[in-house]
This record gives C-alpha cells, structure tokens and sequence, in this order.
C-alpha cells in the first residue's frame, strides 16, 4: 500500500509541475559548453520561457511528455517514497526517544533514491517506442545509460528533501501553532525540504540533463562527456562556476512545488489510510 500512495501523490503532483520541468529542461540545455555571451539567449528568465514556448511551440507543448512523466513518476517516487515510508513507519529512523534522527532519516533517504534511480533510470529516457529504439541501437544496458549521473543525484536530493521533510514536520508539530496532524504542518514541512532540495539537487539535474541529451557514438558512448564528473568539470570550465546552477530558478519553481505537492499529498494519503476504518 506504501508504494501505491506514494506514486498516486507523485503522479497528483506532476500534473501541476510537468509544464515546469518541460521549462526547466530547455534552460538547462540552452548555452551548451558555450561561454556566457557568445550564444543566443532564447529564454532569458522562467516566465519568458513560458511564454516564448506557449507562443512558438503552442500551449500543448508546456505538457508535452505527460504521460511518460506519469508513468515515471508513479515508478520512480512509488518506490522512493514507498521505501522510506516503510523504514519509517518501522521506525528506523527514530531514535530510542521516538525522535528523528538527522542522520538515520538522511541514510533511509540515500536508499530510497537509489533504489529508485537504479529501477526507473530506463524510464527517465522515453516510453515504449524509446525503449525499442534504444534498445536496437545501444543493447539492453542502453536503457541505463546516464544511470550514473542519476544515482548519485537522487541519492544526494532524496537524502535531502526526505530527512528534511522528516525533521521539519518534527519542528513544527513542535511548535503546536497548528493542530496535530494537520495538512498545514506538511505544508510547511514540504515547503522547507523545497529550498533545501533545489540547492542539493541542481549542480546534479544540470550534469544529469546534459548526459542524457548529449549525442552518442557508434559505439554507444556520449561523444561530449565521459562521467558525471567529467561533465560538472567541462561545465564549470566552459560556462564558469554558476553553469551548473544554470536554470536554478527554473529548477525550483519546478522541485519546489512538485516537492511541497508530492510530500503533502503522501502525508495525507498516508494518514488517510491509517486512519481508514478497518473492517
């Protein structure tokens, strides 16, 4: 049941953020290994994105990939937030007192993120159709390529946003301005693991984008990185120091909600069917 509510909240939340991650994505790639100044600067902030999108590509292409974001989603954050659900609720990540503790909800996190990189990382490429082409062109371990930019950047964001979820939710039912297991103490709880979350994770989602998109070889292999690392460096040279936070506002107006609304929908979701009258 952990991770059927956990991908029907993730899934609930992509419908409100799609159009932000199809903004995000086309920041992050504008300017590739191109020093500042010496590109064409199409988007030049989130809201002109929006609108140069809507007016060239049409409405319909703020959601183009929906589908496959749902799908993703409901795999990807089902076993994400499934696993730590379950390491919680079995209480690995209290301590004896019954309190979070910092550093066994950050490794309960890491773990979820991977598990869930490592299964879904084929998913974050296409549907089907994808799947078939990649597989004719690269064979099966195709499927996960840029797999190793992925792990270590769920690992890094899921630690992140979970333990801090965990933490703030245990701050301010603490403060007792709302009622207990109120929607609000989520909220605000989400809203904090927001800000913190787009900080880890962007350095990672930019080096993440670039490998997927970068174009391939006869021999399966990216012809413009090697590695994740090999990717942030070439960034950084090229593009300066604030390359890898390239599109970092677009970034968080899409991790920002999407992880307020995900994380407060689970919550609810979860106390819901606690809850739930048992026959």
């Amino acid at each position: 049941m952990e991770f059927l509510l956990s991908g029907v909240a993730a899934c609930g939340a992509c419908l409100f953020t799609n159009p932000l991650e199809v903004v995000k994505t086309r920041m992050q790639l504008q300017g590739e290994l191109r020093a500042p100044g010496t590109y064409t600067r199409h988007y030049r902030n989130v809201f002109h994105a929006f609108y140069t999108i809507g007016r060239v590509d049409g409405l319909a292409a703020l959601q183009r990939g929906l589908l496959p974001a749902l799908f993703y989603q409901f795999c990807f954050n089902g076993i994400r937030l499934g696993t730590y659900g379950i390491l919680e609720s079995a209480g690995y990540i209290h301590t004896l007192e019954g309190r979070v503790s910092p550093l066994r909800a950050t490794l309960a996190g890491a773990l979820a993120g991977v598990m869930s990189a490592t299964v879904s990382s084929p998913l974050y490429l296409g549907m089907f159709h994808a799947f078939w082409r990649i597989h004719k062109e690269h064979g099966v371990l195709g499927l996960w390529r840029g797999a190793i930019s992925s792990v270590p950047r769920v690992m890094v964001g899921s630690s992140t946003q979970l333990s801090t979820f965990s933490f703030s939710k245990q701050f301010f039912s603490g403060l007792e301005i709302f009622p207990k297991d109120s929607w609000l103490i989520a909220l605000c709880a989400g809203m904090t693991s927001s800000f913190t979350v787009a900080i880890a994770m962007t350095p990672f989602d930019v080096a993440s984008t670039r490998l997927y998109n970068q174009p391939v070889g006869p021999d399966g292999q990216g012809m413009m990185y090697k590695s994740l690392l090999d990717c942030l460096a070439k960034i950084i040279r090229m593009e300066g120091f604030w390359g890898v936070y390239k599109g970092v506002g677009a970034s968080y107006f899409r991790i920002g909600p999407h992880t307020i609304l995900s994380l407060l929908f689970w919550d609810q979701l979860r106390h819901v069917n606690l809850h739930w009258p048992q026959e």
